[in-house]
């Protein structure tokens, strides 16, 4: 953790080789956060860019509860967030987040998938629609309750109970064809 601290204080004093540190330890993972929420490598690119941006403007208010890096991974998702609402074309109808009173697949028979390498899954993940993948990640991997998302977006709780119902039969049609059946899902 000192060494965390020492970076802190670097890239508070502007220091640079603090913040090529900082970049250095955390980016990779990042780009991983920033990969989920974004349809190519280039978008998830300029958020990894920008969410740095604001890391370094705002290292001073860390106020060390949590770890640097999930301090951090709260900024990039925030910043691809924030890209997303913001794209000029975006709307939550165009990116698929419409409620539809489909019911949850809670009788699904147990289907299972073999496992599934992260760059595939990041893959698939990248090929939904942005409602889709916005919910599906804010839901699986932030562990966000559809409350929360319904905040979040500004969207009810049904809608992005639909979302996630979506996300999921998205992921199961694209392992299926593949002959990827083995183990079911954990989405």
């Amino acid at each position: 953790m000192t060494v965390d601290k020492n970076i802190i204080e670097g890239c508070i004093a502007g220091k640079r080789n603090a913040q090529h540190q900082l970049y250095n330890k955390y980016s990779p993972g990042m780009l991983g956060v920033c990969l989920r929420y974004c349809r190519t490598l280039e978008d998830a690119e300029d958020v990894l860019q920008d969410g740095f941006i604001k890391v370094f403007k705002s290292i001073k208010s860390y106020r060390g509860e949590g770890t640097l890096g999930s301090w951090i991974k709260r900024i990039m998702i925030n910043t691809a967030l924030s890209q997303i609402k913001k794209n000029i074309n975006f709307t939550f109808e165009k990116a698929g987040l419409t409620e539809i009173n489909e019911p949850e697949d809670k009788t699904e028979e147990e289907i299972e998938f073999h496992p599934v390498s992260p760059e595939v899954l990041i893959k698939f993940i990248q090929e939904m629609p942005a409602g889709y993948r916005t919910v599906l990640n804010l839901y699986v991997f932030e562990e966000y309750s559809h409350k929360d998302i319904a905040g979040l977006l500004n969207i009810s709780e049904n809608t992005s109970k639909t979302q996630l119902f979506k996300a999921r039969k998205f992921l199961r049609n694209k392992l299926e064809p593949a002959g990827k059946k083995s183990l079911k899902p954990t989405l």
